[in-house]
């Protein structure tokens, strides 16, 4: 179902994916992509939800608009029609800077641990540009984050002094990153400096690449779907959320 968070500049909406049953579980904060909180990304906090967790996937958005507004209208299922949106979305992943998503991230977190069917330690997983607001929100909060999860990110590792790798060394939750395949995003060289970040905060991690896998592998409502990626990294979420906040 949808809610509506008092986020940093203001209310925003956030989908909320429960288990079957009712009871207290652990949370998982959901991270969305570039396209927007739209039905795929309800598709996949609902299957997090299957496996005992609540989930919630807040529009990072919303300060540019409602989910509805800053969602593609249909499937991306082309790569004319992923141009042309990403034309209009990528001014808004790229106005998303820190000093924004860290305060929205405190308002994601107390709107998740101040339910009363959730309970603490958390998890958050990002996917795209959402895994760097995942590591950020590890690196912030290391006392509430157990578990942190990263699939086809981009940008994880910058030149920046706030690069969103500088934030491991805060963390003490449990890293699962699953690289996309030669994505200019996140580089050969990214990924070797992502792994040796890890190693130099003693985290652990896994640091992989999913052979074959383009960017947005999971995104089943774009061109860019990969079905054996996808199960993949679903298995190794649920794995690292099991063993963190079980």
């Amino acid at each position: 179902m949808m809610i509506e968070v008092q986020a940093a500049s203001g209310p925003a909406e956030a989908w909320v994916s429960t288990p079957d049953g009712g009871g207290t579980h652990p949370g998982v904060l959901f991270y969305m992509d570039a396209i927007g909180l739209r039905p795929r990304l309800h598709e996949m906090a609902d299957r997090i939800a299957s496996w005992g967790y609540v989930a919630l996937v807040p529009n990072v958005f919303y300060r540019d608009g409602t989910a509805a507004q800053t969602s593609p209208a249909g499937e991306l299922d082309s790569d004319e029609a992923r141009t042309a949106f990403f034309e209009k979305a990528m001014p808004r992943v790229h106005g998303l800077i820190p000093d924004q998503s860290r305060p929205d991230t405190d308002a994601w977190l107390d709107a998740l641990t101040s339910r009363d069917d959730v309970s603490t330690p958390v998890g958050v997983v990002g996917y795209c540009m959402g895994a760097r607001l995942a590591v950020r929100a590890a690196g912030d909060h290391p006392d509430l984050v157990a578990a942190c999860a990263g699939f086809h990110g981009g940008g994880l590792v910058t030149e920046d002094a706030d690069s969103p790798h500088a934030s491991l060394s805060t963390a003490r939750a449990e890293f699962v990153f699953g690289h996309a395949d030669n994505d200019r995003s996140m580089t050969p060289d990214n990924v070797r400096t992502l792994g040796e970040a890890l190693d130099e905060a003693h985290l652990t991690a896994s640091n992989e690449v999913y052979t074959g896998a383009p960017h947005g592998y999971s995104m089943s409502d774009t061109a860019a779907y990969d079905h054996e990626a996808t199960e993949r990294s679903f298995s190794e979420l649920r794995a690292v959320l099991d063993r963190t906040l079980r």
